[in-house]
């Protein structure tokens, strides 16, 4: 990574570093030596393989549905792709900062920018689709249990359908109408290119309308001849989001409590949405405090900070250690084909 990354890297961890902390500070007691003490380290690497499953399934996405658009990526290369991504949205403001480096990747693989964008695109929209299923399902197993508690679940819910909705229809009316994306994406190019005065960024924007129809094309055979590329796009996507929110039970479980599977579901669910607001790199500090609050309501907080510190080092910082062993290889790798003069 350059040095400015490195810095972001710095400032993501020094955040969650100190959130952990404060929140810690508050919540140790005499009664967290004693679950401390019961913690079953089966139950942690239980939730840390159920983790790496789950980056697998997402790997299995990308190669499914590039496959679908007549592409052959390897899975080793799909899931070095995803470990790079995880180590980028921990620098970039929220979580939603990966989408190029897979797209680089897939191009890499030799998948046209096109095809690429559309897949990766296309991953977002099944996201969406996918969550927003597991929220209603989880808010309707659940209608009764969330009215005693003395907090307002369904109106972040509410607001996240409505938003996955409007993103939905808009993709679905730029698909059949492309000069609508077209316009959108030489706005914010033009924008940038007045912004930083960058030559590479006028290319990009005479770039636009080739790639778009290439993009629109691939869309169009997602549709058409890539359908099962969507059907086991649903099914990787919907075991990704199960088995990363199962961790969360896991590791309950290990401390000694009941694991609060749904409920649990819809917490992440609304931590999900809190992490998308691009306020600290990675969401860092922000997820921890979300996590505190909203586990707060149902387990004791003698364990809620050992709890979340658990779960962030799965869900965080594993990603990071992970993440600069893959962008170590494809720095490598780029270095070669540099030397070599492919790049």
């Amino acid at each position: 990574m350059e040095r400015k990354q490195w810095k972001w890297l710095a400032v993501s961890i020094g955040f969650s570093v100190i959130v952990l902390a404060v929140v810690l500070y508050f919540t140790i007691d005499e009664d967290t030596i004693t679950y401390l003490a019961r913690l079953d380290p089966a139950f942690l690497l239980l939730a840390l393989a159920f983790h790496l499953a789950s980056l697998c399934f997402w790997a299995l996405r990308i190669k499914t549905m590039s496959k679908s658009l007549g592409y052959r990526v390897k899975f080793s290369h799909c899931l070095n792709m995803v470990f790079a991504n995880m180590l980028v949205a921990a620098i970039t403001p929220s979580q939603m900062g990966g989408e190029p480096v897979r797209i680089h990747e897939l191009y890499r693989s030799g998948v046209r920018v096109g095809d690429a964008t559309a897949v990766v695109i296309m991953e977002r929209v099944i996201d969406g689709i996918v969550l927003g299923g597991i929220a209603a399902l989880a808010m309707l197993l659940l209608s009764s249990h969330w009215s005693t508690l003395d907090v307002d679940f369904a109106t972040p819910m509410f607001f996240s359908w409505i938003a996955v909705t409007i993103a939905v229809l808009l993709f679905a009316y730029s698909v059949r109408n492309p000069d609508f994306l077209k316009g959108i994406l030489r706005m914010v190019s033009l924008w940038a290119a007045r912004r930083w005065h960058s030559t590479k960024l006028d290319r990009f924007v005479d770039a636009i309308d080739h790639e778009v129809d290439n993009f629109n094309g691939s869309l169009s055979r997602f549709v058409g001849g890539g359908k099962i590329g969507l059907i086991w796009g649903f099914l990787f996507t919907t075991l990704y989001w199960v088995f990363e929110f199962s961790i969360a039970s896991l590791i309950l479980m290990g401390l000694g409590k009941e694991p609060y599977l749904f409920e649990s579901f819809i917490v992440q669910l609304i931590i999900a949405i809190f992490m998308m607001i691009p306020l600290t790199p990675g969401s860092s500090g922000i997820a921890e405090l979300s996590a505190t609050s909203l586990y707060g309501l149902f387990i004791p907080s003698s364990i809620v900070g050992i709890f979340v510190v658990l779960w962030r080092f799965i869900l965080y910082y594993v990603n990071i250690i992970i993440g600069i062993l893959a962008s170590i290889f494809i720095v490598r790798r780029e270095m070669i084909l540099k030397r070599i003069g492919l790049k």
